[in-house]
């Protein structure tokens, strides 16, 4: 089912709260699809999913490669799933960092420290299931 991504439904968003690890797709240069584990976080005010990372690891370097192109994390927990898409970039910004740091802390734990940290971010502009 698709869902207004500006609207959210409160049960939406606590799932989307909930301590759940999900699945990140990026695009290969070669258009094929690279599917990871992730934990990732949501800001329905911003319109936002991002996941942190380090610059080297394949899903930054694949949205390094093609800024804007299309990405999507999907969670899923038994019979319900959500899956975020929209055009994605990778940022190495402090600030933006330290905000994706400080998200992810709150949903999962404090990660470790990384001089190579960035956050890849999905401009959500699509979502789909049900929470």
């Amino acid at each position: 089912m698709a869902l207004d991504p500006h609207d959210l439904p409160d049960d939406v968003l606590a799932f989307l709260a909930d301590y759940h690890l999900a699945t990140l797709t990026t695009f290969r240069p070669d258009g094929s699809p690279h599917v990871v584990a992730v934990g990732f976080t949501f800001d329905p005010a911003a319109g936002l999913a991002r996941v942190i990372t380090f610059a080297p690891s394949k899903k930054a370097r694949n949205v390094a490669a093609s800024p804007g192109a299309r990405a999507a994390v999907c969670q899923v927990d038994g019979g319900r799933y959500l899956t975020l898409e929209g055009p994605a970039t990778v940022t190495d910004d402090p600030e933006r960092v330290a905000v994706a740091v400080a998200a992810y802390a709150e949903r999962y734990r404090q990660p470790k420290e990384r001089d190579d940290r960035v956050v890849i971010e999905i401009q959500v502009d699509r979502v789909l299931g049900r929470a």
